[in-house]
């Protein structure tokens, strides 16, 4: 059984100088990306973005330094109806009408940014699992220093980096755990996850709700066993898999994965985390959207046949609301 995409609609923009949000003007926010959902546990859901700009940016991408960047920011939503846009209610602000870098940043030259790639509450304290860019590359390329988690007890407005909580990387950047995707099912939290970059498979790991901050409670599929052992993991999907995204949809009974395929973003299902997973099915294609990336699922809409997501694009350097009709086939 797999799941087939029947059809895929582009909403309105989450970020910029655009309806619904207008994030330009009301926190600073003229351009950023990712938009990571997650369900804070406290009838919200919490969307992180990437590195983000303020006045004298100007498209397209990144830069320059001095346009007010920020590692990364954080905002709130309370919208269940997604059928206009995905509405955020607020953001974390270090000033009035400024939104804060949340995670902090170590000041080592080391250190280009931080940026998040999954998080998850757990009997109210929020993980936010992120990556320590060393340097970067050719586009899809980098290098990371370590992946880490961030731990917030407020509701994501203040973030500690927990020093021992780091998968360190290695200097040709062969690691994994570098990049990811939290998902929980009645047992685990899962976390499904990549080397740095976008062009590796996909490993998995599970750990105890109680120990997602623990390095060492995560344990790894070897292809037939769960080790302690990172070095132990083997592949559950096929790459390239850039920036994932995972969840179970209860209305389709499959687990879903939402990841960048080289100038796609695509739509896999199993019905295990550990797979077998089917082959890409392109939801969006960069022919039509030059310089797509992320692919993030909103986790209020996994029980009918539409799932909305988050994805990025380069040019204008901002996050749009996409809306996939599924059915299974």
């Amino acid at each position: 059984m797999s799941v087939r995409v029947r059809g895929v609609e582009i909403l309105e923009p989450v970020t910029g100088a655009h309806p619904p949000n207008h994030t330009a003007g009301r926190w600073a926010v003229h351009g950023t990306d990712l938009g990571i959902l997650w369900d804070d546990g406290a009838g919200g859901v919490l969307c992180a973005f990437g590195d983000t700009y303020g006045e004298g940016w100007c498209p397209p991408g990144t830069g320059p330094r001095t346009a007010d960047w920020r590692f990364n920011t954080l905002a709130r939503s309370t919208c269940a109806d997604l059928s206009r846009g995905l509405v955020l209610d607020e953001m974390v602000t270090d000033t009035d009408g400024h939104a804060a870098e949340v995670v902090p940043r170590t000041g080592r030259r080391s250190e280009r940014t931080v940026i998040p790639t999954a998080g998850i509450a757990v009997d109210g304290r929020q993980y936010l699992h992120y990556m320590s860019v060393r340097r970067w590359f050719l586009p899809g390329r980098w290098r990371s220093n370590h992946g880490g988690i961030a731990v917030s007890d407020d509701g994501g407005r203040t973030w500690t980096r927990d020093l021992a909580a780091r998968w360190p990387n290695r200097p040709f950047g062969r690691r994994t755990m570098q990049m990811g995707a939290f998902a929980r099912s009645p047992r685990w939290v899962w976390f499904l996850h990549t080397r740095n970059g976008r062009r590796g498979p996909v490993f998995c790991a599970r750990v105890d709700p109680a120990e997602v901050g623990d390095p060492a409670a995560y344990r790894h599929w070897t292809g037939s066993s769960w080790s302690p052992r990172v070095r132990k993991a083997r592949p559950v999907a096929s790459g390239p898999a850039g920036e994932i995204s995972v969840a179970f949809h209860t209305g389709l009974g499959r687990w879903l994965m939402v990841h960048l395929a080289g100038g796609r973003i695509v739509l896999r299902s199993a019905a295990h985390p550990t797979g077998p997973w089917t082959d890409g099915e392109t939801l969006v294609d960069g022919a039509r959207h030059p310089g797509l990336y992320g692919g993030y699922l909103h986790p209020w809409h996994l029980d009918g046949d539409a799932a909305y997501l988050t994805m990025s694009l380069w040019g204008p350097y901002a996050v749009y609301l996409v809306r996939a009709v599924l059915d299974r086939s």
